[in-house]
């Protein structure tokens, strides 16, 4: 038998049966946790998301919910896509950088260091990588 209810039995006010399958995940000690997902994706939907999983992804899934929820609560529009996006375009400037770093390695170690003192010549090979 359960200890009390967990946030979302709660927040729907209802008895907690004893194979809730919110428990787990929303525990009765953090209920804005449980109410942001509720509010973007309704009760029933998010437990039939986590029926459908097998037990060792829920975990995974209800934290992964929780950050699409408030994300989609702070922007309505692009929700977690912003952040997907701004990330995406700062690996695509680190790539980039890279690429530059390795071709002025290439360049100095083919020119032999002239006017320099470093001895070391360690060539990188270059690759641009567009994949994400």
């Amino acid at each position: 038998m359960i200890s009390g209810r967990c946030a979302a039995c709660k927040y729907l006010r209802r008895r907690c049966p004893s194979d809730c399958i919110f428990f787990p995940y929303f525990p009765p000690n953090n209920p804005e946790r449980f109410a942001s997902v509720h509010r973007i994706y309704g009760a029933s939907n998010v437990a039939k998301m986590l029926q459908q999983l097998p037990h060792h992804l829920r975990g995974e899934a209800a934290d992964t919910l929780c950050y699409e929820a408030e994300c989609r609560t702070q922007d309505c529009v692009y929700g977690c896509v912003k952040t997907i996006s701004q990330l995406h375009q700062e690996i695509n400037k680190a790539e980039c950088q890279l690429a530059k770093t390795r071709a002025e390695i290439a360049f100095i170690s083919s020119s032999g260091g002239q006017g320099r003192t470093t001895t070391t010549s360690t060539s990188l090979p270059i690759t641009s990588s567009t994949q994400l």
